[in-house]
């Protein structure tokens, strides 16, 4: 389902509405379906990034569960 590496997939329009459409390949590689809750980060250079929240939520866990074992080396230097 899901494809390794940058992929390029088209573009997409702002609408008046501010509403834009993930192109269809997109949604069908990376599973994305209607109804499903995404996350729009802004990054630099004027780059919005979107990603789900399931996936951003196991992201900030591992890396919380990581921190806390620096912390935990940190402490025992």
């Amino acid at each position: 389902m899901h494809t390794h590496g940058p992929k390029f997939y088209g573009s997409t329009v702002i609408s008046d509405k501010g509403q834009v459409v993930i192109p269809v390949e997109a949604r069908n590689a990376l599973g994305y379906e209607k109804g499903e809750k995404l996350l729009v980060l802004g990054a630099k250079n004027d780059t919005l990034i979107l990603t789900r929240v399931s996936s951003f939520k196991k992201l900030s866990e591992e890396m919380a569960e990581r921190a806390a074992e620096i912390n935990k080396l940190i402490q025992e230097s």
